[in-house]
């Protein structure tokens, strides 16, 4: 079976369609499939006015529907470039694709009519969202581990609300852990975030100066792999992490923003 993995597309239409696709059988994609760009600078102003002491941004109504369509309408960019005969099961990342109820929340609260993303996704056939599932594809056991914030994380960097990031990342982290687990061995694992240690370190421009430096990464999805030893693992989240690693006989591959890599089994 011939399998393409592809990084972290962030609404890059024009690298994707860059990727060979002949022969391939299967499509992996690491999440973060649209593109966040107003999400994420508002994000980063607001982390720079809470060290400053300054009231964080408030998000209006248009604001809200800019994000929305932003990564709405590049999401559905990149999901219908692939031939509908090639299946392609991507992660949603930390760049969350909006579900049916968010959408509708939103459109109760600001007066929109913004469609679905993840029911026009379903549109589509052949184009899939697992989230922490096990699929055994042609044979292949392969584990979808859906973005989480790891207790390591939290420690690493401090974030201003300490104690209540903590205590929501033991929950993802205690979560993840249950969702390893029960994968068990498998072919491949595709997850968001890198392993601790591992193809991780932050040094993107523009994130917050203490950051520059410092481990990404998940111990927890580190362990699991120590332990179980998959034959790959694809991730992204930190883009100037892309590259491969080898944890025992693991080949780890951190794929980027776009970047591809090609496998038979």
């Amino acid at each position: 079976m011939k399998i393409l993995a592809i990084g972290d597309p962030h609404g890059d239409l024009e690298k994707i369609k860059k990727i060979p696709l002949e022969g391939i059988e299967l499509i992996l994609i690491t999440g973060d499939v649209g593109k966040a760009d107003l999400a994420r600078k508002r994000h980063f102003e607001n982390v720079e006015r809470k060290k400053q002491g300054l009231p964080e941004l408030e998000e209006d109504a248009e604001f809200e529907r800019q994000v929305f369509l932003q990564i709405h309408n590049s999401t559905l960019d990149i999901s219908r470039h692939f031939p509908r005969s090639i299946p392609v099961y991507m992660l949603e990342g930390n760049v969350g694709i909006y579900s049916d109820s968010e959408t509708k929340k939103k459109n109760k609260k600001y007066g929109f009519r913004l469609v679905s993303t993840t029911k026009e996704i379903e549109k589509l056939g052949n184009v899939y969202l697992p989230k922490n599932r096990l699929r055994v594809l042609n044979g292949l056991r392969i584990g979808f581990l859906e973005y989480f914030v790891d207790t390591c994380w939290v420690k690493e960097f401090r974030p201003g609300d300490y104690e209540k990031s903590m205590a929501k990342a033991q929950k993802q982290t205690t979560k993840a852990q249950r969702v390893l687990n029960r994968f068990g061995s498998v072919d491949i694992l595709v997850c968001h975030q890198p392993p601790y240690g591992y193809l991780d370190k932050v040094d993107f421009p523009g994130v917050p100066a203490g950051w520059k430096g410092k481990h990404a990464g998940s111990k927890a999805i580190l362990d699991y792999i120590k332990k179980y030893q998959p034959r790959y693992v694809f991730c992204g989240h930190i883009h100037e992490g892309e590259g491969m690693a080898k944890i025992g006989n693991t080949e780890v591959y951190n794929l980027g923003v776009g970047g591809h890599k090609i496998i038979e089994l």
